[in-house]
């Protein structure tokens, strides 16, 4: 009778635990919530190519709301918005935080994104990033629990990923950014620590161009500084709400997604820019939207 009942109490304890993990981890998610002065750095480290070149080091400072616009227990969705005053906020980039996540889209280059279907043994206590461009398509996404060691809490992972912002405009020499992502947090804020490779792929083989280390600080801040963008998102959320939508629509499911890179010589932020301005002067009407948003979307796909 005892060890039944000292079998049955370990048998609860660990279905305690088992259970107990996610609500742990969410927790450390929602750190990455809050208002933030964050300051970016980029270096480039090392190359294989003995003439290459080193690219400028980058170091810059700025105010970020990330902004919970859904949350459940098992998914967590973030907006962020830089301040640049009171009177200019710029939608940056958002991601999608989901626990124990089957599907994940590895990219191939070319603004092409195959679908993969992972067994449950792969995701089992694990969260997976999905981060999406300031125009809401596809970028990249990583899977990987989070850690708890000699007293740091990290999530890491690797991700093949289209050329960061900061750098698609002005570099030809490379088409692939494979990210090493490590996401450390505290009760200040959290720091993204990066090692990345820049890849020149062409018919399936790459070539290693150079490396590249980043660290992004995120120190939280009080709330007074990112009124503004509060402010903003509670304008514009019904527009963007609605492209999240079209775009969750048009690619559910697709075993490849594959997006255009210009539509009649202009870049899919520049149509939406349009399409919003419209929106804002009531040219578009709110029942309209929707299909508009649409339009656009297929256009590129």
């Amino acid at each position: 009778m005892k060890r039944t009942a000292l079998i049955l109490s370990l048998a609860t304890g660990f279905m305690a635990n088992t259970y107990a993990q996610a609500p742990a981890d969410k927790k450390n998610v929602e750190k990455l919530c809050g208002c933030f002065s964050v300051n970016f750095r980029y270096a480039e480290t090392f190359s294989p190519d003995e003439k290459y070149k080193y690219h400028d080091r980058e170091d810059m400072n700025a105010i970020e709301l990330a902004l919970p616009i859904e949350n459940t227990d098992r998914k967590l969705m973030i907006q962020h918005l830089l301040v640049i005053n009171d009177t200019m906020i710029i939608k940056h980039w958002r991601e999608e935080w989901t626990y124990e996540s089957p599907v994940l889209y590895q990219y191939e280059g070319d603004k092409k994104w195959t679908r993969k279907t992972l067994p449950a043994t792969d995701v089992k206590g694990k969260w997976t990033q999905t981060v999406w461009e300031v125009n809401d398509e596809p970028r990249y996404q990583g899977i990987s629990a989070w850690i708890n060691n000699d007293g740091k809490t990290y999530w890491e992972s690797s991700a093949d990923a289209p050329l960061p912002r900061r750098e698609y405009t002005t570099r030809q020499d490379y088409n692939i950014l494979r990210r090493q992502n490590r996401l450390i947090v505290n009760n200040k804020g959290y720091m993204h620590e990066q090692d990345n490779e820049k890849i020149n792929r062409t018919a399936g083989n790459d070539q290693l161009i150079a490396q590249e280390k980043g660290y992004n600080k995120y120190l939280k801040v009080e709330d007074s500084e990112c009124t503004a963008a509060k402010a903003w998102w509670k304008k514009n959320e019904q527009f963007w709400s609605v492209v999240r939508k079209e775009w969750d629509k048009s690619i559910a499911n697709a075993p490849t997604i594959a997006v255009k890179s210009k539509v009649d010589d202009k870049i899919l932020h520049v149509h939406f820019e349009s399409l919003y301005a419209d929106w804002k002067s009531n040219k578009v009407k709110n029942d309209e939207l929707p299909g508009k948003v649409k339009e656009v979307i297929t256009k590129f796909l």
